[in-house]
């Protein structure tokens, strides 16, 4: 009789704390927040990428989704169809978001110029000149032997403003050369094929050039280019969510966070994103190097870069170095550099709400 009411009073309470760890998983289920994040097969997706392989997305409460894209223009166009919430892009693609769309720059990930580089092939003449300008001495070339020639680029992209600031060295513009238009992928195969004189690239793609034996001839830094590579949210979504955008940038910084500390250590799993994710076979040498190239910025940096409290931002200066630049180069109007400038697109409201 005794092992009969045990069983009666057991087989229940087992039942329900059965049934009680169901609804707990399925409401833990419900209380993720999805989120699409846009990205394009470069370093700084990394992070992203690695912290949703170790389910760290899902213990910050969301359900984040990578949506690939070749480079910053197409990703752009894609903002106001909604297909994404938050991205990382160049800041070229992002003046075109602010002015086109009125999106927000929230944030930094680094400074991409080091990895942005200008590359000619081993036996180009351009080799032969270096320092023609003595206010860039590490940049080679001459106008004489760049002019008329053809260049490989992805246009309105950081390449793009790479490949113009190594061209003002020698105070030449777009027009003085011959750029076609490719995403990076294919003007790695048509350079590598042998179309082209010169070839502008960022990382990972540039170090797929030096590994073909490329050589650089300049990087951003060098022609004296800060390439930012930025945040950006569309202002609906921003305005309408601001928390949820504070609780990304927070797991982004503290995987920079991790990143910092452990640096080359991450090549093995960054080589393995390259290949899972970006569909890239990489030399261990050369997926080191790149995690060089990228120092990324922490949430310190983020508001030290962004303030402004005692004038413009860094990140204003540099958004409006940009503008100024492809003003001169006639990409933009000056009544578009002026009204995107004006606007209050460059914002840290959402940094500071990161705790």
């Amino acid at each position: 009789m005794a092992k009969r009411n045990w069983i009666v009073w057991v087989v229940p309470i087992l039942t329900l704390g059965m049934l009680f760890g169901i609804f707990e998983a399925a409401w833990g289920q419900q209380k993720l927040i999805p989120l699409r994040i846009s990205h394009q097969p470069e370093f700084e997706t990394f992070p992203t990428w690695l912290a949703m392989q170790e389910g760290l997305d899902k213990k910050a409460g969301l359900e984040l989704k990578l949506v690939y894209f070749d480079s910053g223009m197409p990703q752009i166009e894609a903002l106001p169809a909604k297909q994404w919430e938050i991205g990382a892009t160049g800041g070229v693609p992002m003046m075109m978001a602010a002015l086109r769309y009125g999106a927000y720059m929230i944030g930094m990930t680094h400074d991409d110029g080091f990895n942005n580089l200008v590359m000619v092939r081993a036996d180009s003449p351009i080799l032969k000149v270096k320092g023609k300008n003595p206010k860039f001495p590490e940049v080679y070339g001459s106008a004489e032997l760049i002019k008329g020639k053809t260049v490989l680029t992805t246009t309105v992209s950081s390449g793009h403003y790479a490949l113009s600031s190594w061209l003002k060295v020698f105070g030449l513009r777009d027009a003085d050369v011959k750029i076609q238009n490719l995403e990076q992928g294919q003007a790695v195969a048509a350079f590598d094929s042998g179309k082209g004189d010169i070839v502008s690239l960022w990382a990972p793609f540039s170090m797929t050039g030096l590994a073909k034996g490329w050589k650089m001839v300049a990087n951003g830094p060098q022609a004296g280019a800060n390439i930012p590579l930025v945040w950006v949210t569309s202002k609906e979504f921003g305005d309408k969510n601001p928390e949820l955008v504070a609780r990304f940038l927070k797991l982004y910084f503290q995987m920079i966070d991790r990143q910092k500390k452990e640096t080359v250590q991450q090549a093995p799993m960054y080589q393995k994103f390259l290949k899972d994710w970006a569909g890239m076979d990489m030399q261990m040498e050369f997926v080191k190097m790149d995690i060089d190239l990228h120092p990324m910025y922490d949430l310190k940096e983020n508001l030290r870069i962004f303030d402004s409290s005692k004038g413009p931002s860094i990140a204003y200066q540099q958004m409006s170095a940009i503008a100024n630049f492809f003003t001169d180069n006639k990409r933009l109007k000056p009544e578009e550099r002026d009204k995107v400038m004006k606007s209050p697109f460059i914002t840290d409201k959402f940094l500071k709400m990161v705790k």
